[in-house]
């Protein structure tokens, strides 16, 4: 079982470790980014005033998928302080649910009240094509763990956190205006996770689909269990890498994945850009 006061002392000790280094002038910052597949290019336009490494963070798991860099920026992006995770953490690689969702706590410790996510998903709904984006509206978790399990700790939320609305409605509504503005096409639909690594068989994929899942990935929701358990605002978009039509299925190697996942990378940095300047605006106001 979790012992969940030592938990605690290790967030306190990574976000004690990650204050230290946060640039002049950026003592709170408002937004964390979790740059999955579909994001990693935001990376270069936002101004890094500190890097730091994963290994180098006390207690932090460590990427070990490729496309995942694995560091933690500090800096701003078109001048709102941000907090981006270049890579994330799966169940698959090994990791606990509390062990994938430490910086989420680490993040929220250290004062932001907004998590943006990305992530790659198959697309299940026949009307999605390869290179879509789809804002998540809601969730199915098969993943066969929650991060939320065991002992609760009040001071990070409760013991039965709601979830009736886990992506936040006026985040989106600002995505949706944003892809209108820029003509990008934009899907809206349901995320459901499973373990993984591997992909799913014909049979699967008509099951998902059947019981209302649009996109089928292997990630995102632990993440956002855990930001709605601390009281954070979410928004998270998928990149559709590959259509997951059981009539007409295909392999589909990483290769394919990433080359899909680079497709619509500047789509989903220019709506990510938009969204996080709107909220430094309303900060600022």
């Amino acid at each position: 079982m979790l012992d969940i006061q030592q938990y605690q002392h290790h967030v306190s000790e990574a976000a004690a470790h990650i204050r230290e280094a946060l640039p002049s002038g950026m003592t709170h910052p408002s937004i964390g980014i979790i740059l999955g597949t579909g994001l990693g290019k935001l990376a270069d336009v936002i101004e890094a005033e500190e890097t730091l490494p994963y290994g180098d963070i006390p207690h932090f798991p460590t990427s070990t998928v490729e496309s995942h860099d694995g560091r933690l920026l500090l800096g701003h992006l078109d001048g709102v302080p941000v907090l981006a995770m270049q890579g994330r953490f799966h169940l698959y690689e090994g990791y606990t649910a509390h062990e994938i969702t430490f910086p989420v706590r680490v993040m929220a410790v250290l004062g932001i009240d907004t998590l943006l996510i990305s992530n790659a998903a198959g697309g299940m709904n026949p009307h999605f094509r390869r290179g879509d984006l789809m804002l998540i509206t809601d969730h199915m978790n098969f993943q066969g763990a929650n991060p939320l399990e065991g002992p609760n700790v009040e001071a990070w939320g409760p013991r039965f956190p709601d979830m009736s609305e886990p992506y936040d409605v006026a985040l989106r509504a600002l995505a949706k205006q944003h892809a209108l503005d820029q003509g990008i096409k934009l899907q809206e639909g349901i995320y459901l996770a499973v373990l993984g690594p591997n992909l799913e068989t014909k049979a699967e994929y008509r099951f998902l689909r059947r019981i209302g899942a649009d996109v089928v990935g292997m990630s995102t929701i632990p993440e956002v269990l855990v930001a709605r358990h601390m009281g954070l605002r979410v928004m998270a978009m998928s990149v559709i890498t590959d259509e997951c039509f059981p009539d007409a299925l295909k392999p589909v190697s990483l290769d394919d994945v990433l080359a899909a996942a680079g497709e619509a990378e500047p789509k989903l940095t220019a709506l990510t850009r938009a969204v996080v300047a709107d909220i430094g605006a309303s900060v600022v106001a």
